[in-house]
This record gives C-alpha cells, sequence and structure tokens, in this order.
C-alpha cells in the first residue's frame, strides 16, 4: 500500500472533506513554491516525454492531463499543481460577484464508491479578486477560467454576469469555460438548452471582440442530458464554431451508491461517473470527429483511463476526484503509464492514438469488401 493511501485512510479520512481539501492545497502551495521546493518538485514531476505533449486552441500542453476546475477555486494553487506533473489547470467557477457558496457542511466522501459528493454553490473570491492572482504570476502552467452565473443574478441576467466575469478574467486565460452545468446553482442547468446558449455565446464573444481578446471559448456541459440534448449541443458546438466541448461535469444521478448518498444534496464526481462520461464522449466524438477538441472528465482514476478517453476522441482529460483519493504523485504515476502505453502501441504520439477506438469499431462495423477471385 502507497504511503499516501494510509495517509489517506488513518489521517486525511478524520478530517471534515472540505476542510482536509483547504488544508491540503495550503500545503501545496508551501511545498511547492519556488522559494521552497517548487524548483526541484518541478524538476523531478514534471512530463519530459515529448510524445505526450498536445496542441489545442493555440496552446502547447506538455500532458493531455489536467486539473478540473472545483480544485483550484480561488487561482491560489495552478503554478505548484502544474509543477506536480499537471499538463494544465482549470481555476474557478469564478462568479462575477464574491460569493461564499451554499451552507456547511458541503463536500462528502464516498470511499467505498471512490467518490465524492458537492454541494457547493461556486464558493469563490469574485472574478476582480480572481484576476489579480492571475494578472500577478509569471506563468509556466497552462491555465483555464471557468466562468459561472453569480447566485444573486437572475437567470434573465445571466447574459450580462457572465459577460462582465468575461471582461474581468477573460483576457487573462489561456482559455475560458462556460459552466452552465453544474447542479449546484438554482436554474443554472437551464441555460443548456441551445437557445439559451446561443445568446450567452454571443454575450461573451462580443465582450471579448471588444476587449481584443482572442480567447478560445468553451462550453462544459452535465451528463444528465439526455441523447437527443447531447446531439442538439454538438450540433450548435458545429454551427457556432465553438472551440471546445468539456464532458462532463457532476451527476445528480445515485445509481449504485445506497440509501445515505441518495439523501445528499449536489452532484457525484469520481468512479461512479465514470461509464456515463466516457458515453457522453463517445457521442460527442461520433457527432463532431475532429472538428472541436473535447475534454473529457468524470471518474479518471488510472493511465488506462486516460488512454481510454483519448482512444475515444479525447484531445485532453481532466480529473478531480481520482487525484483526491491518488494523492501528490498521481500525475506522476498517471504520465508515466501513458508513456508505457505509448510504448507498447507503436504510437509516436497520442495524436496517433486520439479517436482510434472509433475509427477501430467503424472499420469492424464496416470491413472492407473482399477481393473477388478470378
Amino acid at each position: 500500500m502507497r504511503l499516501y493511501e494510509l495517509l489517506f485512510r488513518h489521517v486525511i479520512a478524520r478530517f471534515d472533506a472540505e476542510r482536509a481539501h483547504g488544508l491540503g492545497l495550503a500545503l501545496l502551495r508551501v511545498l511547492a513554491h519556488p522559494l521552497t521546493l517548487g524548483r526541484l518538485v518541478g524538476a523531478v514531476l514534471r512530463p519530459r516525454d515529448p510524445r505526450l505533449a498536445v496542441e489545442a486552441f493555440g496552446r502547447r500542453f506538455p500532458s493531455p492531463l489536467g486539473v478540473a476546475a472545483g480544485l483550484d477555486k480561488a487561482a491560489r494553487t495552478y503554478e505548484q499543481l502544474g509543477r506536480l506533473g499537471f499538463g494544465f489547470v482549470e481555476v474557478g467557477t469564478v462568479t462575477f460577484h464574491a460569493q461564499e457558496g451554499n451552507p456547511k457542511p458541503r463536500v462528502w466522501r464516498l470511499v467505498g464508491a471512490r467518490a465524492i459528493v458537492n454541494a457547493m454553490g461556486f464558493p469563490n473570491p469574485g472574478a476582480a479578486d480572481t484576476a489579480r492572482r492571475l494578472r500577478r504570476a509569471r506563468r509556466d502552467t497552462v491555465v483555464g477560467v471557468n466562468i459561472g452565473k453569480s447566485r444573486v443574478v437572475e437567470l434573465e441576467d445571466a447574459v450580462a454576469d457572465y459577460a462582465s466575469a468575461t471582461a474581468v478574467v477573460g483576457p487573462l486565460a489561456d482559455f475560458l469555460v462556460l459552466n452552465v452545468s453544474s447542479p449546484n446553482t438554482p436554474g443554472l442547468r437551464d441555460l443548456q438548452d441551445v437557445t439559451h446558449l446561443a445568446t450567452l455565446l454571443d454575450g461573451v464573444r462580443g465582450k471579448l471582440r471588444e476587449l481584443g481578446a482572442a480567447v478560445p471559448v468553451l462550453l462544459k456541459i452535465a451528463p444528465d442530458l439526455s441523447d437527443e440534448q447531447i446531439d442538439a449541443v454538438a450540433d450548435f458546438a458545429l454551427a457556432q464554431g465553438l472551440d471546445g466541448l468539456i464532458a462532463t461535469n457532476t451527476t445528480i444521478a445515485r445509481d449504485g451508491l445506497g440509501a445515505e448518498p441518495a439523501e445528499l444534496p449536489g452532484g457525484v464526481s469520481g468512479a461512479p461517473l465514470k461509464a456515463r462520461s466516457l458515453e457522453v464522449l463517445q457521442r460527442l466524438h461520433d457527432r463532431v470527429g475532429e472538428r472541436i477538441p473535447l475534454i473529457s472528465v468524470g471518474g479518471v482514476e488510472s493511465a488506462d483511463d486516460v488512454w481510454e478517453r483519448i482512444a475515444a476522441g479525447a484531445t485532453l482529460v481532466q480529473a478531480y476526484t481520482g487525484f483526491v483519493y491518488g494523492g501528490p504523485l498521481w500525475p506522476r504515476r498517471i504520465n508515466r503509464g501513458l508513456s508505457e502505453r505509448l510504448d507498447a502501441s507503436g504510437a509516436g504520439s497520442l495524436a496517433e492514438v486520439r479517436g482510434s477506438a472509433r475509427r477501430d469499431l467503424d472499420s469492424r462495423q464496416c470491413p472492407a469488401p473482399e477481393a473477388s477471385s478470378t
């Protein structure tokens, strides 16, 4: 058993989940700071295999493995996370107005299911404070910024609220993610309807044009959409020339988790989300092909999971719960595992692997005609 697993079982698991999360990030900020062990940590743990590098959104990602939004809500720890071996970090969710989020307790571990339930409600210091952090740092890590609706803003005023947040943090992001899929802000998921999405996207893009900021805009969707709704989002993304789709957010489903989690509010992340997240990715890729980059997130626990997502069509892959249960050396293990998979496959890069599972499926379903004998 790994040292971190022992530490998690006997120490970390005894703390309230949200408190343990905060303490862990605080410790990481100290230990991986450039003035302490940061340079050494980065030298040892950052990915070095050039075959893992991915080009997307006009950026180079040293690894396809990134941190999903929700881990570094206030943009305080993204550089340290990058030094652990993550290829990029998505900070937030950031709202224009600072907000406390939902009442505590609002995060619960389901250790037996390798899952987390969270009902956070976008607690964050607001766009202006986040922008100061992003502006102040010299960045070595690719950083996406996830933005959402402020709770004090009515749904009919959501477009203006997203545009206001965009004006503050958008120009500082390597890519911008519109979060319309969290289950923890009342009414937010209504914005996933394509009629609302068109207005929202126009408002955000219009603000970026006004600022002269050429920032890629991505959309994050829920796993609880029907197949027809997923198809509608995919067609919308193609028609609008969206820069990317992230699938998926947490789920409100409680299948197979037992009675206790059914009583908890919020969204489930981790292993129970794995199958549905992969299904959504496959359906999106079948619809959009290579025309739109896809980021897969949900139930990623191993290098095999990351490889499977890339083979299913993902350009990049994100994790949250897998990292919480896996510990600080987890991203390094994932990157090493991906290198080993490349060695075994003979592929020269992950770009050669992307979508291969879907191509293999197509070839099995439509085999080449046999040559006629003479």
